[in-house]
């Protein structure tokens, strides 16, 4: 019998592209290239004979047809998922399943994980792909880690992790000679690299410094924090970061902060469980130890937030 269904591996590659609108951001939930994306994708259309997504700017919007088919595939691939995940959470014992953002996922939480590992050699640690519209009820994953702000939907616990202050970087030679970064008017001067998804940073951080506007048209635009820093690191310009996913950038001497001048914001990174569930034994583990390693990046609550200009984000 000739078999009609493509692989899993192309459904994964198009059901990520399809939620998240984007092949670098499914490229990087499912640890591939966006080429492996874009190929996958072109040998599904291949197999089905139709256009499963259109341009629309920067971003890739499902036809009516890859709609449709999405629409019939997705509840296959999730069972899958979960079914492949049961089986081996009763073969190899307990299992902690989380979903993790991408940008958190490999910035911050991957660099970390050894050592979880050797404070807690007993649990398997399992990832369920990252879903941008996820409502965070599903039951076979323990917890999500997430971007967001308080307040919290009722049905999610949440705990702040890191992430809420953003600071100004810049290449290592800008600090240097006669025309080196000293002042906020300084760095403003510079050709000023913007995160597509939160263009209202610049314009938080110069409301945080008492500057006057109106802000400086971006030079360039990325969707990328990882884009971001390359650019940075090339010296095409200074951008806004969270910084915790720079760390190891700045250790390495790759970036450098501009100044000295963070701005804290009410968006950052929480560690989000259903509320009306017990947490498993292993959960209230990863919990103790991921606060720990965020522990001297916590902002407090005493810490000023910046103003949220209404067309920020």
């Amino acid at each position: 019998m000739r078999m009609h269904s493509p692989s899993l591996s192309e459904l994964h590659a198009f059901a990520a592209a399809a939620r998240l609108g984007s092949y670098s951001l499914a490229a990087q939930e499912l640890y591939v290239t966006q080429g492996g994306i874009s190929r996958a994708i072109a040998r599904l259309e291949e197999h089905l004979g139709f256009a499963l997504f259109e341009r629309q700017g920067r971003r890739s919007v499902l036809t009516q047809a890859g709609r449709e088919y999405l629409q019939a595939v997705e509840p296959a691939v999730h069972s899958i998922e979960s079914a492949s995940a049961a089986v081996r959470r009763r073969h190899f014992g307990p299992q902690l399943r989380l979903s993790v953002v991408p940008t958190l996922f490999s910035h911050w939480l991957i660099p970390r994980l050894p050592d979880f590992s050797r404070c807690h050699p007993g649990i398997v640690l399992s990832f369920a792909p990252y879903r941008r519209d996820d409502p965070l009820t599903a039951p076979e994953i323990d917890g999500w880690l997430r971007v967001g702000s308080e307040p919290w939907p009722p049905h999610v616990a949440a705990d702040y992790v890191v992430g809420r202050d953003l600071v100004p970087i810049c290449h290592p030679r800008d600090l240097q000679g006669p025309h080196a970064l000293r002042s906020p008017q300084d760095v403003l001067a510079r050709p000023l690299l913007f995160h597509t998804n939160y263009p209202g940073n610049w314009a938080r951080w110069m409301a945080h410094l008492g500057l006057p506007g109106p802000c400086p048209a971006p030079a360039a635009d990325f969707e990328l924090v990882a884009l971001l820093v390359q650019a940075v690191a090339a010296g095409m310009g200074v951008a806004l970061v969270q910084r915790c996913l720079v760390e190891d950038d700045l250790a390495a001497g790759r970036v450098a902060l501009a100044l000295a001048a963070p701005v804290h914001i009410e968006r950052g990174y929480f560690l989000c469980r259903p509320a009306g569930r017990q947490p498993s034994q292993g959960f209230g583990q990863f919990r103790e130890w991921l606060l720990d390693q965020a522990a001297p990046h916590a902002v407090t609550g005493q810490d000023a937030v910046a103003p949220t200009p209404r067309s920020a984000d």
